[in-house]
């Protein structure tokens, strides 16, 4: 069974880390690109970051940047969100999506998707 499965969501504290994986099982995820997306209540999902193949080529949103760090462990199969100096605007159900084309601009080119992840920043 094809699946991705994402993890490390939870309730922090602003200016609290978390790290966020997505692991996949059912396929390798060296042969894809993986993207984060987010979800607020009454917001439209956005795109958070994203990572080629080889992991060589990374993005962010202005929003995340210098906050947020994607890599990626093929080895393990898994790829990671690290997410520092949480904001309560970061509030969000987090998603990873694998697909042909690192971007997070177009999500429907992403062929997998995860369930997400619960992201809550609260004092």
């Amino acid at each position: 069974q094809v699946q991705l499965v994402e993890s490390g969501g939870g309730l922090v504290q602003p200016g609290g880390s978390l790290r966020l994986s997505c692991a996949a099982s059912g396929f390798t995820l060296d042969s894809y690109a993986i993207g984060w997306f987010r979800q607020a209540p009454g917001k439209e999902r956005e795109g958070v970051s994203c990572i080629s193949r080889s992991g060589g080529t990374t993005n962010y949103a202005d929003s995340v940047k210098g906050r947020f760090t994607i890599s990626r462990d093929n080895a393990k199969n898994t790829v990671y969100l690290h997410m520092n100096s949480l904001k309560p605007e970061d509030t969000a159900v987090y998603y990873c999506a694998a697909g042909g084309i690192a971007t997070m601009t177009f999500p429907l080119q992403y062929d997998y998707w995860g369930q997400g992840t619960q992201v809550t920043l609260s004092s």
